[in-house]
């Protein structure tokens, strides 16, 4: 089988919208300290660029989290791979997120995260699938709503390949 990836948003368009949503952060939070919860593997990309543009003090944290397990369909149990190494309470916190799709595995760590006691607790996703939507989940930082397609670079991968496109492109499996 053949891969074949097309963009979907260019280098440029990912990089001018970080800088919008940095910007946006940063006046919200203005005379404030953040800190950004990066999950883990998919946001790095995104959690380091947009923190390169925050004109706030910032500190980071990670999480890695999984509701698919070896399967390819989300069982619906989210399971904490890497938990946060500090406490959250009382600080302004932001999880970044790559994508969101059917919301399941957010809303289970917003909860988690807000009984723990944040000053607030916001999300940022780079992309957002509402068609795929399946549980509400207020996404407060929306780089770009995408539609249906299965979507590598810019940290989204497959098969552990693609994160390194400096885009967002359409992965297509072509049969040889």
């Amino acid at each position: 089988m053949a891969e074949t990836v097309s963009v979907l948003i260019s280098q440029e368009d990912v990089e001018a919208r970080i800088k919008e949503l940095a910007a946006q952060i940063s006046k919200e939070y203005e005379g404030q300290d953040i800190l950004l919860v990066c999950i883990l593997k998919g946001s790095i990309f995104f959690t380091t660029e947009l923190a390169k543009h925050i004109t706030l003090p910032v500190t980071f944290d990670f999480m890695s989290v999984s509701s698919y397990g070896d399967a390819t369909v989300s069982s619906g149990r989210v399971k904490i791979i890497k938990d946060l190494d500090d406490s959250i309470e009382g600080k302004n916190v932001i999880v970044i997120e790559d994508i969101i799709d059917s919301g399941r595995t957010l809303h289970h760590l917003l909860a988690l995260l807000s009984v723990r006691g944040p000053k607030s607790l916001k999300l940022c996703t780079l992309l957002d699938k509402p068609d795929r939507r399946e549980v509400e989940v207020d996404v407060d930082y929306t780089g770009f709503k995408i539609p249906d397609a299965f979507v590598v670079g810019y940290g989204l991968d497959y098969k552990q390949h693609y994160r390194n496109l400096p885009y967002v492109g359409v992965l297509h499996l072509d049969e040889e």
